[in-house]
Formats: structure tokens, sequence, C-alpha cells
């Protein structure tokens, strides 16, 4: 009436099944991120060359700004310490 070695093959082979597809499935998914984290990591490597860039640049332009006018970067320094302490003191 009911064939329990033949239910119990087809359920093997639903099991093997089901394992391959979801490996498949995994692996898929797995490459997929991988290639979307390669991806990212190529436009923050570009972002922060970017960055290096405009930072170098800005080096010079103050490092000439404080060069032609020593006196007045050292009030200016002077002047940022003194807010800053103020700031802290109050906190």
């Amino acid at each position: 009436m009911f064939d329990t070695g033949r239910m119990s093959d087809e359920l093997k082979a639903l099991k093997v099944d089901v394992t391959r597809l979801l490996s498949t499935a995994g692996e898929e998914m797995f490459d997929a991120s991988k290639d979307r984290a390669e991806a990212l990591a190529d436009q923050i490597k570009a972002a922060l060359a970017e960055l290096g860039e405009t930072v170098s640049e800005e080096q010079e332009q103050l490092h000439d700004l404080v060069t032609e006018r020593p006196a007045a970067a050292l009030a200016s320094a002077f002047a940022l310490g003194v807010v800053v302490g103020f700031m802290l003191r109050r906190h």
C-alpha cells in the first residue's frame, strides 16, 4: 500500500538536489558580494587618492602663507589656542 523504500529514496534525492541548489546559490551570492566589495574598495581608494592630492595642495598653500606672514600666523595660532582653551574650560 505505502512504499517506504521508494519514499526514502525520493527524499534522499530531494535532499541532494536542495543541497546542490543551496550551495550553488550561496556561491553565486558570495561572488556577487565579492565583486561589489571590490568595486567599493576601488571607489574608496580613488577617493582617498583624490583627498591626498587635495591635502597636499592645501599644505603647500598653508606653508606659503605662513612663510609670507609669520607674525600673522603666530597671532592666529595664539588666538585659536585662547578660544579653544575657553571652550574647554566651560565644559
